[in-house]
């Protein structure tokens, strides 16, 4: 198999640099002052896949899902489900997206990895990838309230888009932990 060229390294970075830039598209339209980046909420999902507690699941693969899952939008952005773009045409674009880091990456074994991570996110038929799911959408929620208190604002929409959909105990435990805390806050 190929080993990436130095040249293509930077490439490949130049590009996922884009997403330390890239503010998530869910706080700017709800005008979040200072809104994190798109690499911010990645970042945040390697550390809480770190903290997971389940012998069962292989957590480095995990972590690693965790920081890939979101590499397509360096390229195609952040897209919500409120942008009019199909989910179908979401697909097909950070799969364009994808193919186009691996091929930057020169088709490595690096640049597999990447891939067959970000594919085993998508399908979400592991246990791994419907952990990285779960951790996704909590991450979400949990910056929600940050800015909910931050910002004074009520971000009812995200609360209510994730209600009932966790699955893993320990993930279930931080959101209930989470909904306690808001509750505290909106009092």
């Amino acid at each position: 198999m190929p080993t990436t060229s130095a040249s293509n390294t930077i490439d490949f970075l130049n590009i996922v640099e884009r997403l330390k830039r890239t503010k998530r598209t869910g706080w700017i339209n709800n005008s979040i002052s200072g809104p994190e980046s798109i690499a911010d909420h990645m970042y945040r999902m390697g550390i809480m896949a770190m903290l997971i507690e389940d012998g069962s699941l292989d957590r480095n693969r995990c972590i690693k899902m965790a920081i890939v899952h979101d590499l397509a939008e360096s390229l195609v952005g952040d897209i919500t489900p409120h942008d009019g773009v199909s989910k179908e045409q979401k697909r097909k674009m950070e799969e364009d997206g994808m193919s186009q880091l691996v091929q930057t990456l020169g088709m490595s074994e690096h640049a597999m990895e990447i891939q067959e991570l970000w594919l085993e996110y998508e399908a979400g038929e592991t246990n791994e990838a419907l952990l990285v799911h779960d951790l996704d959408k909590c991450e979400m929620i949990l910056q929600a309230m940050e800015y909910e208190r931050s910002d004074n604002k009520r971000l009812e929409s995200f609360f209510e888009s994730t209600k009932g959909i966790f699955k893993h105990p320990q993930v279930k435990e931080w959101v209930d932990e989470i909904y306690k805390r808001r509750q505290k806050i909106q009092q």
